[in-house]
């Protein structure tokens, strides 16, 4: 019998939130449209930075999930500890996304072939970073956090569960971009988000599921019981 590999579940927190960071910054650059979870976000990055030249994407990302918490924390009536430690975890991606932004900012997708390259790849980083933060009781940024939470609350299956709620934050994108820019214009929505919307759920689940066959995640610092209770 095969022993499985011991990575302690703490340890899972930050590689996922740089593969997260990273797969983003290269969906970007493919311009095929956003990730369908952070293609509401980068539409407001894209409308305020047009304003405000300063704003960031790493800033339209946690404070469009701070509001995301808020109306989870309304959904649930409830307000666990771990709900105010993920606005901190998407306060930290905020900043590794920025940093992955000006690190891939010479990227230059010349060919359709390199743009499809750029998006395959963000998008396997993303779902990897995605898998590995769900092993992980140090909580999620808002996109993960809902639905861990509502997988957790209403014993739903997780593939499935974050298909629908993808596809609900496509929607979402292209409400927003058509309020920002006018009808019709869909600003940083694109054919990958649609993509990423079908195929984003199974594509964790499966990177989930290798994950759970090769390896174990017990924790080290035993403070699961802070966050989740």
């Amino acid at each position: 019998m095969n022993r499985k590999i011991i990575i302690y579940s703490e340890f899972t927190f930050l590689p996922g939130l740089l593969l997260l960071a990273l797969g983003t910054a290269l969906t970007e650059k493919a311009a095929l449209g956003m990730s369908m979870v952070v293609a509401p976000a980068y539409v407001i990055y894209l409308f305020i930075s047009g304003i405000y030249p300063w704003f960031t994407f790493g800033m339209a990302e946690y404070l469009f999930q701070a509001l995301l918490i808020v109306l989870l924390s309304l959904f649930l009536r409830r307000l666990k500890p771990g709900y105010l430690f993920s606005f901190m975890t998407a306060v930290i991606y905020g900043i590794l996304l920025d940093l992955m932004m000006k690190l891939t900012g010479s990227l230059q997708a010349v060919t359709m072939l390199m743009r499809l390259v750029l998006f395959g790849g963000g998008l396997v980083l993303c779902a990897l970073g995605v898998a590995l933060l769900f092993h992980t009781y140090i909580p999620p940024e808002a996109y993960e956090l809902i639905v861990k939470e509502l997988v957790s609350a209403y014993n739903l299956p997780l593939a499935r569960t974050k298909t629908v709620y993808d596809c609900i934050s496509a929607v979402t994108a292209v409400v927003l971009s058509f309020l920002c820019f006018g009808f019709g214009t869909f600003a940083g929505v694109g054919p990958g988000t649609i993509f990423s919307a079908v195929v984003n759920g199974a594509l964790i689940g499966a990177f989930s599921g290798l994950l759970e066959k090769y390896c174990d995640f017990p924790d080290m610092l035993g403070g699961r019981e802070f966050f989740t209770s």
